[in-house]
């Protein structure tokens, strides 16, 4: 019962911004389990969790090295990251703006 937990967590974290319902989860588990059997998932999901787990370092790690380096340089990463997120809210705003009007119509 922990594998089909631990697997519908895994499934449920990677495509919840893809909408999939509970009934489809529910398949792609089954068919999950038929090719790869009850005892192969749990290796699937740690090699899965080690991989995500690298990328976040790796990502981590060069954000740290581009901060160190603006910092060397004497550029402020906060004021620019300020400003570019600034931009990016006018841009939304702008966007609501003109499609404010058409979502009310559907």
């Amino acid at each position: 019962m922990q594998i089909f937990v631990s697997i519908f967590v895994i499934i449920m974290v990677t495509t919840l911004p893809f909408f999939i319902s509970g009934a489809e989860i529910g398949f792609i588990i089954f068919i999950l389990v038929m090719v790869f059997g009850a005892d192969k998932i749990p290796e699937i999901a740690r090699g899965m969790g080690k991989g995500m787990r690298m990328l976040r370092n790796a990502s981590d790690d060069i954000k740290s090295e581009i901060t160190k380096s603006a910092d060397k340089q004497g550029i402020d990463t906060k004021n620019i990251t300020n400003d570019v997120k600034g931009e990016i809210d006018k841009v939304k705003d702008d966007i609501d703006e003109i499609t404010g009007s058409i979502k009310r119509k559907f």
